[in-house]
């Protein structure tokens, strides 16, 4: 058994390399700069782009079964390729927003790509990541111990991303996923305030929060640069998740957000046992933050 995956040097694809690694399947890894990937030395790095199918398709001989980030501007083409280089079965890495029909364009296009195919197929989608604010909290951390944030009373219910390659790596290698859609989310609700004190205990120190409103907020991530500066009008509610002009929420109706804001049994249902906790995720990244 082949399978590749793309997206395989992003935050999910990474650890669905090394699920899969561990697992002894024989993994073949899509990715722009394979000089670049750091990935196990045992995985096929090979090169190619999503929204240029043609480079893809020398990716897909041999292959069996494939792991898919979305891009919808080309998935039906690259779909097709798949299938015809004989792939038997694809996962899709989709989103929660999809579940409570908040994204209707991006990641629905890839899943009707995947499912009008005829191939087997499983829709992972994972709700907000653990891992989505390290980049913008692991700076003020390093150097001041404190995150200086807004929504320190606010609740969600993150996932870490080695679950949501769990599920994806468990759908890939095992029968009896074919047409599910797992829903994911972390297995209990948890405060701004909250993850900020698990971080800390997973140091061993007290790294402190202060409240910041939603504007100051925004400046500090610009100056930050990189992916906070990026990232910030959509993460602090400037922007919906259509990415037009939000006021501080992204779009959804008050009760279908709140179905996010609650845990989803899709981790424990594909793979047989329970999320993982934001404590568990600090542990893990405990040298991003040092």
């Amino acid at each position: 058994m082949r399978i590749l995956v793309t997206g395989a040097t992003g935050l999910v694809g990474r650890h669905v390399v090394e699920q899969l690694v561990r697992e002894g399947v024989e993994v073949r890894a899509l990715t722009r700069d394979p000089a670049k990937a750091g990935l196990p030395p045992q995985v096929e790095v090979v090169p190619g782009d999503l929204t240029r199918p043609e480079t893809v398709a020398p990716a897909l001989q041999g292959v069996d079964r494939m792991h898919l980030f979305p891009v919808p501007e080309t998935a039906r083409e690259v779909v097709g390729l798949a299938k015809e280089a004989g792939v038997r079965r694809i996962t899709v890495l989709s989103a929660a927003a999809v579940t409570i029909g908040l994204d209707t364009h991006h990641h629905p296009v890839v899943e009707r790509a995947v499912e009008e195919s005829g191939l087997e197929w499983t829709h992972v989608r994972p709700s907000e990541f653990m891992a989505n604010l390290l980049p913008v909290w692991a700076p003020s951390i390093r150097a001041e111990r404190v995150v200086r944030y807004p929504f320190g009373d606010d609740a969600g219910v993150p996932v870490h991303e080695a679950d949501i390659a769990a599920v994806a790596t468990t759908a890939l290698l095992h029968e009896g996923h074919d047409g599910a859609v797992y829903t994911l989310t972390g297995p209990e609700p948890i405060t701004t305030r909250e993850r900020v004190r698990a971080i800390g205990e997973a140091l061993g120190e007290e790294v402190r929060y202060e409240e910041v409103s939603r504007e100051r907020a925004r400046e500090l991530l610009k100056a930050q640069g990189g992916f906070a500066a990026q990232n910030a009008d959509f993460l602090l509610g400037f922007l919906d998740y259509g990415g037009d002009q939000g006021s501080g929420e992204d779009g959804a109706s008050e009760e279908d957000y709140s179905e996010l804001l609650r845990p989803w049994p899709g981790v424990e249902q594909a793979t047989g046992r329970p999320a993982r906790t934001y404590a568990q995720w600090a542990r893990d990244h405990v040298e991003d933050f040092r």
